[in-house]
This record gives structure tokens, sequence and C-alpha cells, in this order.
């Protein structure tokens, strides 16, 4: 799988949202899917381009927002201290729901060699599929595993895995069955 990256969508997250109630009961379940799938991937030296919301603090940059999503207050903090990104990985700020849109995100994936794209995170039928439909239209590959996708709810959840497995061609294995060859970074 040489030219390939890994991209978790929205999961350093305060999930302060007025849904997010809803959302919660996924969560532990689909970030240690993510969470084991980002350390298979960082063995394979698969690179990771973490897709942000900067959930209007127009202030602040990345480490800011980890930070802030670590508070005791955020409810997203237990996901964040899982997820929370490593020094070598990659990361986008977006303003708005897909990680393409007014951002460098293209740029960079042409920089780092990858033209297959494995999305997780949250949510299934929003963000992450608006960034696998911006995806499929500049012809990346995709591998967006259901069992590290959340949504509101489980059926919303299913129809954008099924829309996007349909349409844009989406391989939406379990993330186990994910297969890194080692060295699999395009630069290698």
């Amino acid at each position: 799988m040489r030219g390939l990256a890994l991209l978790p969508i929205d999961v350093i997250n305060p999930l302060d949202f007025p849904e997010a109630d809803r959302l919660l009961r996924f969560i532990p379940a689909m970030t240690r899917k993510i969470r084991r799938l980002k350390q298979r991937a960082k063995k394979a030296e698969v690179p990771v381009v973490y897709l942000n919301d900067n959930f209007g603090r127009w202030h602040s940059d990345f480490r800011s927002q980890v930070q802030y999503c670590l508070s005791d207050e955020s409810l997203g903090r237990e996901m964040v201290k899982q997820l929370q990104p490593e020094e070598s990985d990659y990361f986008v700020l977006k303003p708005k729901h897909s990680g393409f849109f007014a951002t460098p995100l293209n740029m960079l994936l042409r920089e780092i060699g990858a033209r297959r794209l494995i999305l997780t995170g949250i949510a299934g039928n929003f963000c992450v599929l608006l960034t696998a439909n911006d995806a499929y239209l500049r012809d990346y590959e995709l591998f967006i595993p259901a069992d590290c996708v959340a949504s509101n709810f489980e059926r919303d959840n299913r129809q954008a895995l099924e829309l996007m497995q349909k349409i844009l061609k989406a391989d939406i294995r379990p993330s186990l069955n994910i297969k890194f060859p080692r060295n699999s970074f395009a630069g290698n």
C-alpha cells in the first residue's frame, strides 16, 4: 500500500456541541479502534494527517486546540488523550466540514506522496463523508474502516458508509482487515 496516509478527522474534539450526547456512546469503541489502527500505521511508517475543525477558535493553533480539548471540562478528553498527535504527525485545521475546503490538505498529501487515504473519525455522516467526497473528486483511493467512524445515530453512520462504498468506491472493511506492509510510506 505505497502512497498511503491515515487521516483522523475531528478526533481532537471537546464534544461540546448540542448533539454530542448522542455521539458519546460510540466514542470509546471508535477511539480504541482508531488508536490501534494508528499504532499499526506508525509501525509501517504510514504518515498520519490530523484534520480538525477549529471549533470557532480562530486565534488558536493545533497544539492549543489539543490542550483545550484535554481540559477537565472537555467531554472529549478521554478520546483526545488516547488519540493525541505525535511529534511526527501532520495536522490541518479546517474552517468547514471537508478537510479539503480552503486548506492545504491536497498539497500536503501530494508532497508526502499519498494517493490512498484511510479516513477515520467523526462524524461519519458529515465531516468524514464530505472529506471522502472531495478526496474522491481528486482521484484518491479511499479506505474508510466502518469501525473507526461514528455519527450521532447508528443508522446515519451505516447509511453514510454505504453511500461512500457505493458512490465513492470506498473500501469500508473493518480496521483489523487493513494490511500495512512495512515501509508503505511513499518516500521510502
